[in-house]
């Protein structure tokens, strides 16, 4: 994989070659969980409860697995952030699981998917030329902030609006993902084979 170009006197962080597997993983639990919110007509209460809740912990899961391949230190910097932001986002997964109601969900997802999204955002303003998933941090990042944003307006329209909205983010989100987890695997074949010549 190519390492960005630092333009000042900042190193660059050398990713793991392997971090394209959390990439698009999390991109397919995103995918999956969107496609879900959308086929999913008239989702009971504790099916938005589970399905919602279950995204959410493995979103930040997920994001705490990342750190350790992004190359950053988990209690250092940027890493530190990361790992906060999927810790929250993990918590309120697990908050939204156990009190499936449509004001948990409103509020505690939004909290959940607010601080991962300003944790991404301030991780891909932080390793700006110095990873390789900065730009694709900032932009899950204000996907994030976007959907906590709007997810409080729909708490009164019931399960299947809170789904359809944090649903319509994990698609966005997936699709990201999903871009930068083939073309982390596409740039570790080619520096693979760089290898072995």
């Amino acid at each position: 994989m190519t390492l960005p170009a630092a333009p000042d006197a900042t190193p660059a962080i050398r990713a793991a070659a392997d971090l394209w597997k959390p990439v698009l993983i999390r991109a397919a639990v995103a995918l999956v969980f969107g496609a879900v919110t959308v086929f999913w007509a008239a989702p009971p209460e504790a099916g938005m409860g589970w399905a919602g809740g279950l995204y959410l912990l493995a979103t930040g899961v997920i994001m705490i697995w990342t750190v350790a391949r992004t190359g950053f230190r988990p209690r250092e910097g940027a890493g530190k952030i990361l790992s906060a932001g999927g810790a929250v986002l993990a918590g309120a997964g697990a908050a939204v699981v156990m009190l499936p109601t449509p004001l948990v969900f409103g509020t505690i997802a939004a909290a959940g998917l607010g601080a991962s999204g300003a944790a991404e955002l301030a991780a891909g303003i932080l390793g700006r030329g110095r990873s390789v998933l900065a730009r694709d941090w900032i932009a899950s990042g204000v996907i994030g902030l976007g959907t906590a944003i709007a997810l409080p307006f729909f708490i009164g329209l019931g399960a299947h609006a809170l789904l359809g909205v944090a649903g319509g983010g994990a698609i966005i989100s997936g699709v990201l993902w999903m871009l930068s987890g083939l073309t982390l695997r596409h740039d570790a074949r080619g520096d693979s084979a760089k290898a072995v010549n």
